[in-house]
């Protein structure tokens, strides 16, 4: 074909046209033919990638700047809400920003339903709940895809999940306490770190899913009260407990912080420029993005009355830093715009931080290049998920009582008798924001599914929740008396506590101003032991402490087992029977009365929590027993010295003394002995699941270093002053009471720090 092109340019044409033409045809086959003449993919490329917010190969900064740079002020708004809209004219989709994770994908249709994160604090296990963050964010995305398939965006159905919760629980009055990881701001962000970086995964580029800490901050009851209250807290109480675990969730990563509904020192958390501007971007250096709580802006002119209209609410939180409202009240930015309230270059700054979270999340780009597109549906309530499920349900069960060791009875048992309101109640496995499964077990159920062929057991409700019943005639009592054991199956239930709107039986919108057993439970369980000597097995449920010093002395053991999810009832089986052994630790004070608080509205740590409670609780911080029987002893340990900037290394030495093996979980506290303020009693700062055989001994290690000795001054500043601190490490937080309800007698050494 060639030759014959170059005979008719010969023929026809002089030899100056004739090269001219020659070279442009050779120029034309080579761009035409394969390999020849250039990159025909980098071509493709660039026809692809036609504009710069559309190629994964260039910074996210610039493709940020490009989309912006590309979409009307009325467009930028539109994005700026939970239910952010198409733009169609940009194939750019539409995205609900609000979804939930808090113990598993949460109102999106089938998942995996793990313990209440109260019951997953319980565990006091980092590497489990990282492990249950990566099984929830892998469930999340196979979802997410297969509705993105049919073409389904809706609310609950995104990868920005509002998870963790690590407010502390500050009073056990607060119906959201369950939400929570408990009372110790170490505690909290070791937890609440390690759903995180589950959740996020550890991608270079791509989040596998957005994490979110929340509320910020000092959230935590009034229910009833919360789009108005002001919590008033000094600068060491803010630094030393309520914005501990966040400023540790920020250091990891967390790519999203959640603003409150209330006031916090007189600014509304979700227009504090002193909050989210000077601690949270400045101070912290937060890079991610900043969601309001659901409605928070309406609050700022209606609860808070720090804005007179929806207007200059939206104006506020805009300029203190919130990027997403959940609610309406951004629909009100083009009106602030235009009466000089705030600017659209604030607006593009601020939607930044909303573009590089869905860049990040890989929303933008060709789903091969996502590594999280093709995880399969597969994974979803898998079999692998559900032995996860039943782990953790396990893990998260506090024995407080066994006496004479009851626990745990034989399979072979002839007669169990089993009886209270949550036997077969379903809810108590959920607890407050949670997924559905098909693979539900009920505390009887799992109880039935560990007899034995040819032995007897019998069930009865026996009882109501919270009321007495209208018939008076009661079975179950007689009954019970015939069997060789008795479960009683009692407590309270998400009717009960929750969230303000949720709880249905709550006269106080979900909290527990009486934190007392139910009256009926109490007298069911008074008549089960009148002139009966069989052993009394008491399973509690609840997100919160119950006040069970009514009836703990007339039960032989006591479980409290939380919400523990799907598996639940498996797992108090599994415990029950001795196929698991009990390693859950409180992480919470069970106090004796709620007498022995302060005022709930009241936000000083004073009198509250472990920390600075100087009333004896019911069940102290960081306490539950086992089956095995443990015991500690220091290592070539008597006094030890350090400099300011030093660390040491403590090592303790931990035998099983008992006939089974189990977990114990190691707490290392100080306590600042000479501090020039008011500091904790004792703060725990290192903890470590250990797992050991009957007989077996390990020693266990800390390094304790100088933000481990550090105390917080009236200035919120850490600080290390020279003195004599004690380290005890044991099995649960120290004093009398743990001992005297049966934990381990723990090391105490003691360290003086010099100055530096």
């Amino acid at each position: 074909m060639f030759f014959l092109y170059f005979m008719a340019l010969n023929q026809f044409y002089e030899p100056m046209k004739r090269l001219l033409i020659l070279f442009s045809i050779l120029i034309i086959i080579a761009f035409l033919l394969p390999g020849c003449g250039g990159d025909q993919s980098r071509i493709a490329d660039k026809a692809e990638y036609d504009e710069i917010w559309k190629d994964p190969g260039q910074s996210l900064d610039d493709r940020v700047a490009d989309l912006l740079s590309k979409m009307t002020l009325d467009e930028k708004i539109s994005q700026m809400v939970n239910n952010s809209a198409p733009i169609d004219r940009l194939d750019i989709p539409e995205y609900n920003w609000w979804s939930e994770c808090l113990h598993g994908v949460a109102r999106f249709g089938k998942a995996t339903v793990y313990p209440q994160a109260i019951g997953l604090a319980a565990t006091w296990d980092t590497d489990l709940i990282t492990r249950i963050g990566t099984a929830i964010s892998d469930e999340g995305r196979a979802m997410f895809h297969a509705a993105e398939k049919r073409g389904i965006a809706k609310q609950y159905g995104g990868l920005t999940y509002w998870t963790p919760n690590i407010n502390i629980f500050r009073d056990p009055r607060w119906g959201r306490g369950q939400e929570t990881y408990g009372e110790d701001p170490f505690l909290t962000s070791r937890i609440g770190v390690s759903l995180v970086k589950g959740v996020q995964g550890d991608h270079p580029k791509y989040l596998k899913a957005g994490a979110c800490g929340k509320h910020f901050v000092v959230h935590s009851g009034p229910e009833g009260l919360r789009h108005e209250f002001n919590a008033i807290a000094s600068k060491k109480d803010m630094y030393e407990t309520y914005l501990f675990a966040f400023r540790e969730l920020v250091d990891a990563g967390v790519e999203s912080i959640m603003c409150a509904y209330n006031r916090t020192n007189d600014e509304a958390c979700c227009g504090s420029n002193t909050l989210l501007q000077e601690i949270l971007r400045s101070e912290w250096g937060f890079k991610g993005h900043i969601v309001s709580d659901c409605g928070a802006l309406h609050d700022l002119y209606q609860g808070h009355g720090v804005s007179s209209n929806p207007v200059e609410a939206a104006a506020l939180a805009l300029k203190s830093g919130v990027n997403v409202n959940c609610g309406d009240t951004y629909s009100y930015l083009k009106q602030a715009v235009e009466e000089g309230l705030v600017t659209e270059e604030e607006i593009d700054a601020s939607l930044a931080y909303l573009l590089r979270s869905r860049f990040r999340l890989g929303l933008f780009d060709p789903p091969e290049m996502v590594p999280f597109t093709s995880i399969s549906t597969d994974v979803i309530n898998c079999d692998e998920h559900q032995t996860l499920a039943r782990e953790a349900a396990q893990k998260c069960i506090v024995m407080l009582k066994n006496d004479n060791n009851v626990l745990p009875l034989s399979k072979e048992t002839e007669y169990v008798y089993v009886l209270g309101p949550n036997a077969t109640n379903l809810d108590v496995m959920l607890g407050n924001y949670y997924g559905l499964s098909g693979d539900m077990s009920t505390v009887l159920e799992g109880i039935v599914g560990k007899m034995e062929p040819g032995t007897f057991i019998e069930y009865r409700p026996a009882c109501l929740l919270d009321r007495e019943t209208i018939n008076p005639s009661d079975w179950a009592t007689g009954g019970a008396q015939k069997a060789d054991a008795i479960i009683a199956v009692m407590g309270i239930s998400p009717l009960l506590e929750g969230e303000e709107g949720e709880s249905l039986l709550s006269p106080t919108k979900g909290d527990r101003f009486d934190i007392r057993l139910p009256d009926n439970q109490v007298n069911q369980i008074k008549k089960l032991r009148e002139g009966n000597e069989k052993p009394i097995i008491l399973v509690l449920t609840g997100g919160s402490p119950i006040d069970i010093s009514e009836v703990a002395d007339l039960v032989d053991a006591i479980l409290f087992i939380w919400y523990p999810g799907e598996q639940g009832g498996n797992a108090v089986g599994d415990v029950i029977f001795g196929d698991a052994n009990p390693s859950g630790r409180l992480p919470i004070t069970f106090p004796k009365s709620i007498e022995d608080l302060p005022p709930y509205e009241d936000y000083s740590l004073a009198g509250r929590t472990y920390r600075y409670m100087t009333k004896d609780p019911m069940y102290p911080f960081g306490f539950g027993l086992s089956y095995a029987d443990f015991s500690y002893e220091a290592v070539d340990v008597d006094i030890l010295s350090i400099n300011a900037g030093e660390e040491i290394n403590i090592e303790v030495s931990i035998k099983n003394n008992g006939d089974m093996a189990g977990e114990e979980v190691v707490q290392l506290y100080v306590t600042d002995l000479e501090a020039s303020v008011d500091v904790p009693i004792s703060s725990l700062k290192g903890f470590q699941r250990v797992l050991l055989e009957p007989g077996e001994s390990k020693q266990v290690s800390f390094t304790v270093d100088e933000k481990m000795l550090q105390m917080v001054n009236e200035e919120g500043l850490s600080i290390l002053e020279p003195g004599e601190f004690r380290i005890s490490i044991g099995g649960s937080s120290p004093g009398t009471r743990s001992l005297g309800l049966g934990a381990s007698k723990p090391v105490e050494i003691m360290l003086s720090v010099k100055a530096g």
